[in-house]
């Protein structure tokens, strides 16, 4: 007659059981997170729109400006400013980007140089594809109900050389100035290119920003990873400011 088996030894005998299960209970939730993440990244989510451009939508007309650059020219609709940061979302590699449209600012040309240029953007209106990560960037990250918004002020006068003569021709300046970012200035050197068809002047640019640099948090929460900086990105729009009406004196 065979005698029961004691409860410590069936206990032992379990235990291999019990940790192969757990083991692969672990691998099929890393297949699915990463499988999930993969097909949210390349199914389900939306591209980071393309980086600004001047080429224009459907091809660029080619004309030839007329009047002068002088003058004092203003932010017009068509402007966004926005950022460009690289996430790893579960081992998967994507790239978010934020754009607003609620930008404001104006540029003076003076001959052959801009010799004034600001621009100022409202934070809390930047937005991407995905809101959580809206909620992020207005929250802790920018906290934008405290600093509501960022601004560029050109420090130094910009040579732009001589005046183009037909709408395709770009000209490339390196831009010294103040950048503020959550309360934080720090002076910068944006690179742009820009372009003028007689009615208006096309500016893009990119600046890279190092988070820590502006006290910036960084981005990074559990299961996404971002680098320590991101690209700050701005497609302006200029047109002519209008004059202001003349004054007539009182008669006495």
């Amino acid at each position: 007659m065979t005698e029961p088996e004691a409860p410590a030894a069936r206990s032992r005998r379990r235990r291999p059981r019990l940790l192969v299960v757990l083991i692969g209970a672990v691998v099929v939730l890393a297949i699915l997170v990463v499988g999930g993440t993969a097909l949210y990244i390349n199914v389900i989510k939306k591209d980071a729109p393309e980086e600004f451009s001047l080429a224009q939508p459907g091809g660029d007309e080619t004309v030839a400006p007329t009047g002068s650059l002088a003058g004092t020219w203003t932010i017009a609709p068509g402007s966004e400013v926005g950022y460009r940061v690289k996430e790893i979302l579960f081992g998967q590699n994507t790239t978010a980007a934020g754009r607003t449209k609620q930008v404001s600012g104006s540029l003076t040309i003076d001959g052959s140089r801009a010799s004034q240029a600001s621009f100022s953007v409202q934070m809390a209106t930047v937005a991407s594809d995905e809101a959580r990560r809206d909620n992020q960037f207005r929250g802790r990250i920018m906290d934008t109900d405290t600093f509501p918004t960022a601004t560029f002020t050109l420090a130094e006068p910009v040579d732009i050389g001589a005046v183009p003569t037909d709408s395709k021709t770009t000209r490339a300046v390196a831009a010294k100035g103040d950048l503020t970012l959550r309360g934080k200035t720090r002076r910068v050197t944006m690179t742009l290119q820009s372009r003028w068809d007689g009615t208006s002047i096309r500016t893009v640019g990119q600046l890279p920003v190092v988070f820590a640099d502006y006290d910036i948090p960084n981005p990074s929460f559990p299961g996404i990873s971002t680098e320590d900086h991101g690209i700050m990105e701005v497609s302006l729009v200029f047109t002519r400011s209008a004059a202001a009406p003349a004054t007539t004196a009182a008669r006495p």
